[in-house]
């Protein structure tokens, strides 16, 4: 498995928060995602995925067709399980994906909770504690419940927000059978994994994101010389973490069209994984 030191995953959490212009205070504060989750038609469920000693509380999104659906794996930002994260789920669920979210603070928090547990401002460093080995498990396990849904189609693919976009990277490495890997605004793996990538990669970008974009041009060139499919669109005059901000009821209309044209190829890409 890829592994990343201690510190390169506590300096991408603060930087990712940084980047958003947020507090974790603010980011519970999501009255508007927790209505339109509240008002979905759509089957959601919360389930205990268990493996080993470990059990990760994951919220399911069913969609409405009688047909088999791929499964999506979607990775949660620094914030953690937030009611957008809940509301992305569901509308990927209505986009005709069997998605699952895992709370990846599971039984990390005291007495054994998850996100809602820790206090805002604990959330970040706590996720830049996680194991990476540990994410890795908890995702395979997620990937593999849902897989094994009798919705899902047998195939599985993976999505993630800025620290959850380079999970999704990491992922990808991680994970052999996966048909695709969706990486929002997020940093690339380490240059010695890239080998081991079979699933194409999708990176979608924000024109506003300096931090992040430097680090794709180096990627392109790892992955071109590993031989590995990856796409890339850079949504000009969009900011980090568009598909959140470019939903809210403030949003600027950069991160409004982003977030559109993001959910219009998001579609088009889920016919080739039937």
């Amino acid at each position: 498995m890829q592994t990343v030191s201690r510190r390169q995953f506590l300096e991408g959490g603060a930087k990712g928060v940084a980047a958003s212009g947020l507090t974790m205070s603010s980011l519970r504060a999501q009255e508007w995602a927790r209505q339109a989750v509240d008002k979905s038609p759509r089957k959601r469920e919360w389930v205990p995925v268990k493996y080993g000693n470990r059990s990760v509380e994951s919220v399911v999104a069913y969609p409405q067709s009688r047909d088999k659906a791929p499964a999506l794996v979607v990775i949660h930002e620094i914030f953690g399980m937030t009611d957008w994260v809940e509301n992305v789920t569901d509308e990927f669920a209505e986009a005709g994906y069997l998605a699952i979210a895992p709370d990846l603070l599971s039984g990390m928090a005291p007495s054994g909770g998850r996100t809602k547990d820790f206090q805002p401002n604990e959330v970040g460093q706590a996720i830049g504690k996680l194991p990476p080995d540990q994410i890795t498990a908890d995702l395979n396990a997620v990937a593999d419940y849902c897989r094994n849904l009798p919705a899902c189609n047998g195939k599985v693919c993976v999505v993630g927000f800025s620290w959850g976009g380079g999970q999704t990277f990491r992922f990808a490495t991680n994970r052999k059978d996966l048909s695709a890997a969706f990486v929002f605004y997020g940093s690339g793996p380490s240059p010695d994994a890239i080998p081991r990538i079979q699933a194409p990669v999708y990176g979608f970008y924000a024109g506003n994101d300096a931090r992040i974009n430097a680090t794709v041009p180096p990627t392109q060139e790892q992955m071109k010389a590993a031989g590995k499919f990856y796409e890339i669109v850079t949504y000009e005059g969009a900011a980090h973490g568009f598909m959140r901000a470019g939903e809210q009821p403030d949003a600027t209309e950069a991160n409004r069209n982003a977030r559109a044209a993001a959910w219009t190829k998001l579609k088009a890409l889920k016919d080739s994984f039937r």
